[in-house]
């Protein structure tokens, strides 16, 4: 257990996650107040805004966000104006476009929204989401020359920036090719129409934040100021899509800062409508009773979209998100709910071999690794995820099969995996590979694993990787369960919403007591925390996964220090106040 490095009460407590504790500075609390008395908030919600970087003039705005303000001129992007022209020219001449997708949230949502702006405009579209096992991540040759023989133009959605073969083999076969993705590009890009990619070396929008639906979403916007200007198709109102491109926002953890913050504020207000019929039997089937946050995005709905692409069939999220029918949604929705509880279980068994296989080798590096035959593919980006957030390293973890290892990636903020992994591809370690800061996917020969990780691993720690200290759990204050309103929750969620890159106001609550613990659903340990004087309900998911959940129920009555989250929990009709309780600090002695 580590030490709190600010403490909140008289003596020194020990985090029970192992986590350091950082308060708020002095310089932080004398913004806060002065934001709180300018703009007449209470003062724990201007340190919340001024920790996130809010000037005093800037508060109300930042309070206030709207995508009009926000939203940038489309044509800052490169290729946008290119791309939007040969799009709006196959609109007006009815020609049939191909959608070629990737097999995540990002690449589901980017198909199905433009899917359902061209059935809008009375354009056809053909959709190829490639299988995980058979076909890998991105365009492959057949799939691209049999789009080509029917659609005269092909849109690459999250994908392609790196597909110069299949690329090439579509336009041999006839077809105009428009990439509209967000990855890391190489220093040459594919011989194509337009390569809409904010990630791209020469593009100097300041977009790269966007998920690959952010810039399709930017791509229709473009598009419809063209057939604006000619006038002979009405164009469609993007608004009403916006909880496709909220949802691949919080998937595929992209920063929820300035654009993105916009868009998934307005998406989440979309989504609360309930008009999509493929999320609405989704958010039924995860039995969401509450208003969409993105915590329902990122851990209820995007799991369910993905697990299509997981482990069933490549192309049932996308399938669903374009939707309309209320009987198939249903059927589609309960296929992939049955497909998420499967990968649960097989997620699980990955895990516990990977960790041993981690705990082996060490965590003195840059990277902690994993590999094994037979691992299924479609689990080992969580897997990486968990041993990411386990040992606060970057973590790759790869499934073998045939002497091939296909494998996944995720990072700690400050360490970008995505331009490793390219580099580990350009100096031949890798057979393919390529990502984002916080995420990679890589395939690579099994006689060169390990080679190929000690040298990502040495590119790691060239980036600090392996200085990387303990956890740290920052915190915006401290509040006692009384506090804890439903007005400061409303007042929070207006600084909202948040996620990566803007993370969710984190609260000490200093000398209360745990009552009514319990073990609930799958792990999760749920309590009421208590100053004697007020009573709050609190939840710790996966908290019987580690020594969190055990310790917690063994100090059920003791003084504590507990810390967490709070968010407005609504069941049946009843709003009330929750924490979501991430740590918690025992006295010494």
């Amino acid at each position: 257990m580590t030490a709190i490095t600010d403490t909140v009460v008289a003596h020194t407590p020990l985090s029970l996650t192992g986590r350091a504790w950082r308060m708020p500075d002095a310089a932080a609390e004398r913004a806060g107040l002065a934001i709180a008395q300018r703009h007449g908030l209470p003062e724990i919600v201007g340190r919340v805004l001024a920790i996130r970087g809010v000037g005093i003039d800037e508060a109300p705005g930042y309070l206030t966000p709207t995508l009009r303000d926000m939203m940038p001129d489309p044509s800052t992007l490169m290729d946008m104006d290119a791309a939007a022209e040969r799009l709006a020219r196959a609109v007006t001449a009815g020609e049939r476009v191909g959608l070629f997708g990737d097999y995540d949230v990002d690449g589901g949502a980017s198909v199905a929204l433009v899917q359902r702006w061209l059935r809008t405009v009375g354009i056809d579209a053909r959709v190829h989401i490639p299988d995980r096992i058979d076909e890998g991540y991105g365009p492959n040759d057949p799939a691209m020359q049999a789009l080509a023989r029917d659609c005269p133009l092909i849109l690459c959605l999250d994908c392609g920036t790196l597909s110069h073969g299949p690329i090439a083999a579509a336009r041999e076969a006839g077809a105009d090719v428009i990439v509209a993705d967000h990855h890391i590009a190489g220093e040459t890009l594919p011989d194509c129409t337009a390569v809409v990619n904010p990630n791209r070396h020469d593009d100097e929008s300041g977009l790269g934040q966007l998920c690959a639906a952010g810039v399709a979403f930017l791509l229709l916007a473009a598009t419809n100021r063209v057939l604006r200007k000619g006038g002979t198709v009405k164009e469609p109102n993007l608004l009403q899509w916006l909880d496709l491109v909220a949802l691949a926002t919080v998937a595929d953890v992209a920063p929820l800062i300035g654009l993105n913050r916009a868009l998934v504020r307005q998406g989440l207000q979309v989504m609360r409508q309930r008009h999509n019929a493929g999320l609405r039997a989704l958010a039924d089937v995860a039995r969401m009773d509450a208003a969409p946050t993105p915590f329902h995005l990122g851990f209820l709905l995007g799991p369910r979209v993905n697990a299509g692409g997981r482990i069933g069939k490549a192309d049932m999220g996308a399938t669903l998100l374009a939707c309309d029918d209320a009987e198939e949604a249903a059927g589609l929705a309960a296929q992939l709910d049955a497909c998420n509880t499967d990968r649960r279980e097989i997620e699980a068994a990955v895990l516990d071999a990977a960790i041993e296989q981690v705990e082996t080798r060490g965590i003195e590096g840059g990277l902690v690794w994993a590999a094994d035959e037979g691992w299924h593919p479609g689990v080992v980006g969580i897997v990486a995820s968990r041993l990411k957030e386990r040992y606060n390293r970057p973590a790759i973890v790869i499934g073998l099969a045939d002497g091939i290892g296909k494998g996944s990636g995720r990072s700690v903020s400050g360490v970008d995996l995505g331009r490793t992994i390219h580099g580990a591809t350009e100096a031949g370690m890798l057979l393919k590979g390529g990502g984002h800061k916080m995420a990679a996917g890589l395939t690579v020969s099994e006689e060169r694993l390990t080679e190929a990780m000690d040298w990502i691993d040495a590119a790691l720690c060239k980036q600090g990787a392996d200085r990387i200290g303990a956890r740290t759990l920052t915190l915006d204050g401290s509040l006692s369960p009384r506090g804890a309103t439903l007005d400061l929750c409303n007042l929070l969620e207006q600084a909202g919403p948040f996620g990566a890159g803007s993370p969710a106001p984190r609260f000490a609550f200093p000398n209360v007591r745990l009552d009514r613990t319990r073990e609930v659903g799958t792990g999760h340990f749920a309590c009421s925390v208590t100053d004697g004087t007020a009573w709050l309900d609190a939840i710790a998911f996966r908290a019987f996964e580690s020594d969190l959940g055990p310790t917690l129920m063994a100090n059920k009555g003791r003084p504590l220090t507990a810390a967490g989250r709070i968010q407005i929990d609504e069941w049946q009709g009843r709003r009330r106040v929750k924490l979501f309780l991430e740590d918690a600090a025992l006295p010494r002695g």
